[in-house]
């Protein structure tokens, strides 16, 4: 069963603007769209929020579901009284994204696919780091490894603060939250929805991307009816902080086409 929290969030842009929504990685606080809200916020009503488990937001009980990521969406966009808005997530982000295209297309305007994945095997990838940190009681076990997936090695050299901030958000995020949402990407298959979004998608993969190659992003959008894909060079994961002007103009040309 599909359930719901009410996510912390935070509203940038004029009131009376297109909106749109921006979910993030795993592991990461809203925080991480500041490139994002900078250079948007002028041309529409940019939301940010937290997913369950992250940030500021409710730390329910596992176990969760992207269903239930899915749902918390629709329920901060009822509670905000926005019929419609625009969609934009990158990894798990991305994932709660599918699963609104697919499940509730009348609420989406237009839909931005980042870094993300609609099956992400093997499921002992995601287990492990689970155990990992509930075990230790922290997300400082992983932080590390996850982090050094998220910029390439040059980058991350030459911007020690971004990449501290970045791991900052990891060490911030509630272990539980954190587990219970790596399970609920252990047991995702979202192949059999890709088929079933009617809304026009945007799809965009980083070329040095290792925690989940630009191969995810490719099926993705062979997948959704008329998707295009758009590949950027020289980022890793989190390809919206690395090339933020590169993620801005895609984004922004997507949502005003």
């Amino acid at each position: 069963m599909v359930s719901t929290v009410a996510l912390n969030h935070e509203l940038h842009g004029p009131a009376d603007a297109p909106v749109l929504l921006l979910g993030g990685s795993l592991g990461t606080s809203l925080a991480m769209w500041q490139p994002q809200v900078a250079a948007l916020r002028e041309h529409f009503r940019v939301i940010v929020f937290d997913h369950r488990g992250h940030g500021g937001s409710p730390v329910p009980p596992a176990p969760y579901a992207i269903a239930d990521l899915g749902a918390d969406v629709l329920e901060l966009m009822d509670g905000l009284g926005i019929e419609r808005a625009s969609y934009g997530g990158l990894s798990i982000g991305g994932m709660a994204g599918i699963w609104l295209g697919a499940n509730a297309p009348g609420r989406l305007d237009r839909l931005v696919l980042m870094c993300t994945s609609a099956h992400a095997p093997p499921a002992s990838r995601w287990l492990e780091r689970a155990a990992a940190v509930r075990a230790a009681g922290s997300t400082e076990v992983v932080a590390d490894a996850v982090v050094s997936r998220w910029f390439t090695p040059g980058w991350a050299a030459g911007h020690p603060g971004v990449v501290a901030a970045h791991r900052a958000m990891i060490t911030a995020t509630d272990p539980e939250g954190y587990a219970a949402c790596c399970e609920a990407i252990a047991a995702m298959d979202l192949r059999p929805e890709l088929t079933r979004i009617p809304v026009p998608t945007l799809v965009i993969s980083a070329t040095e991307d290792e925690a989940l190659p630009p191969e995810h992003q490719r099926l993705i959008a062979e997948q959704i009816p008329g998707a295009r894909l758009e590949l950027i060079a020289g980022a890793a994961h989190i390809a919206s902080t690395q090339q933020p002007q590169a993620v801005n103009e895609l984004i922004r040309a997507h949502l005003e086409a």
